[in-house]
């Protein structure tokens, strides 16, 4: 390491045109052994390297100086937070707005309303919201910081709700910034400002809970939406995961493990003016490995504002996959699915068991006595099943004759586990099926549910879903 920097300070003496190349693979270098190693060696030299090629020193010795004292990528970030009002306690979720004022409209009161109008007593337990004011205007902090206290008290109070503010003095100089993709300057500012106000919201929330969602401060929520995500949660518990997102729409519904958090807010503040914070989200997933988006249907958060904080510039964007009850979510219990019917590609039986976005099962034409299994890792109590089958695009790929069963008994076989016992609970109908009150049907918890091919089909087959709700355990008085 002490040789490269030997190297940079050679370099130094060298025409411009050969100095920035090398900075920025060297910069690109220094981020990744950053995200995957926790060496003292590496962390000092991120600390120069930003010092030296991020920041603009012209007319703000100041702010540069302020900025460097930031950046030990050890922890968390060295900032000396507002609290205006509320204190921090500790929850299972952390949901994170960063505001500032607008020229038209503030959707902020009518956001955190959502919040919690939209959970349970029991959810509301569980949950924290933080509001970054991040607008350099004291006096407008100071009276939406009495309006939010005089419509919320209770939540402030109960240790649900706090606002904070991180000072200007701790952000790095606003002027003269990179105009990348011919921008105007007003617009590389403003988007370089957010990048740092989520910085330094992400910095503070790091050890609030276990996982941290983002949204806007112009949303609104769904019904009893921390159910719907920890019922997701529970679903990729054992699988890799660096972001789920709940909503298509920019950096709304955006959950993050909190033990990420500092080297996310440590990104932002090194590459704040490089692009827009949605962007740079998708270079820091790829870094940390997670190749593609792992989005849910239906979206749990909607974008109800109509004039941006950029300039009071309309934005009308609506997510047509938000759903305002979300509680009917699926509980799909953990399982190992089979099936004997060819598979096309990667389009293999798991993606049927899975609400991610575009992800499902498409296998080629089944013949008679063909089947898809799905066998719980431990009996369970089946409420409803909902099987849906084809997609808009091929709604001939649909499962033109197949039965619906359900097993108990499994046993080890040389094609994997299977059920010996089964019960058939209906047909499919136009390639769909949907059973109510499945436990008060049968006398047992259920190991196994099966399709079963009832008829050859020229046509190939797409199963879209497989729906399982279980039933709920009785509260203990």
């Amino acid at each position: 390491m002490r040789v490269m920097w030997k190297s940079m300070d050679k370099m130094r003496c060298f025409r411009k045109r050969s100095i920035f190349p090398f900075l920025g693979f060297l910069i690109a270098s220094l981020l990744f052994f950053n995200l995957y190693m926790d060496d003292g060696y590496v962390l000092e030299a991120e600390k120069r390297q930003l010092g030296e090629t991020l920041i603009h020193p012209p007319n703000s010795e100041r702010y540069v100086h302020t900025f460097r004292d930031l950046s030990n990528f050890s922890g968390t970030i060295n900032v000396t937070y507002r609290y205006l009002a509320g204190l921090p306690l500790p929850q299972y979720l952390t949901i994170g707005l960063s505001s500032v004022k607008r020229k038209k409209g503030n959707y902020l009161l009518e956001t955190i309303k959502s919040i919690f109008d939209q959970s349970s007593y029991e959810e509301l337990k569980e949950i924290v919201v933080v509001v970054h004011l991040a607008d350099f205007d004291l006096v407008w902090c100071e009276n939406l910081v009495q309006e939010i206290t005089r419509k919320f008290a209770h939540h402030i109070i109960a240790g649900r709700l706090l606002v904070i503010q991180a000072p200007e003095e701790y952000y790095p100089s606003l002027d003269g910034l990179k105009r990348n993709y011919n921008d105007p300057e007003d617009r590389v500012r403003f988007r370089s400002k957010q990048n740092v106000d989520y910085a330094f919201l992400l910095n503070f929330c790091t050890n609030l809970s276990d996982f941290y969602m983002m949204l806007e401060d112009d949303v609104r929520c769904s019904r009893n939406f921390l159910t719907a995500l920890k019922k997701v949660i529970t679903s990729r518990e054992g699988s890799y995961w660096v972001m789920l997102e709940f909503s298509k729409l920019g950096y709304i519904g955006k959950l993050y493990h909190s033990r990420d958090l500092p080297r996310l807010a440590h990104f932002l503040l090194m590459f704040y003016q490089e692009m827009p914070c949605d962007w740079l989200l998708i270079h820091f997933r790829g870094l940390l490995a997670q190749k593609d988006v792992i989005r849910f249907k239906p979206s749990l958060f909607q974008h109800m504002g109509y004039y941006s904080s950029y300039k009071g510039a309309e934005n009308k964007l609506k997510d047509d996959d938000f759903e305002e009850d979300s509680i009917d979510i699926p509980d799909n219990p953990p399982a190992s699915l089979y099936t004997n019917i060819n598979v096309f590609e990667n389009y293999d039986a798991t993606k049927a068991y899975s609400s991610i976005v575009d992800e499902y099962f498409w296998g080629k034409p089944p013949c008679t006595g063909d089947f898809f299994i799905i066998i719980f890792n431990k009996p369970t109590k089946i409420t409803r099943i909902k099987i849906l089958t084809g997609t808009e695009d091929r709604q001939n790929d649909i499962l033109h004759h197949g039965a619906l069963e359900v097993g108990q008994k499994s046993v080890d076989t040389k094609q994997g586990r299977q059920c010996t016992s089964y019960i058939t609970l209906g047909e499919f109908k136009v390639g769909n099926i949907e059973v109510n009150n499945v436990d008060h049907k049968i006398g047992f918890d259920i190991e196994c549910v099966r399709i079963v091919i009832t008829a050859s089909q020229k046509e190939w087959l797409i199963i879209r879903s497989v729906s399982l709700w279980t039933a709920q355990p009785v509260a203990q008085l």
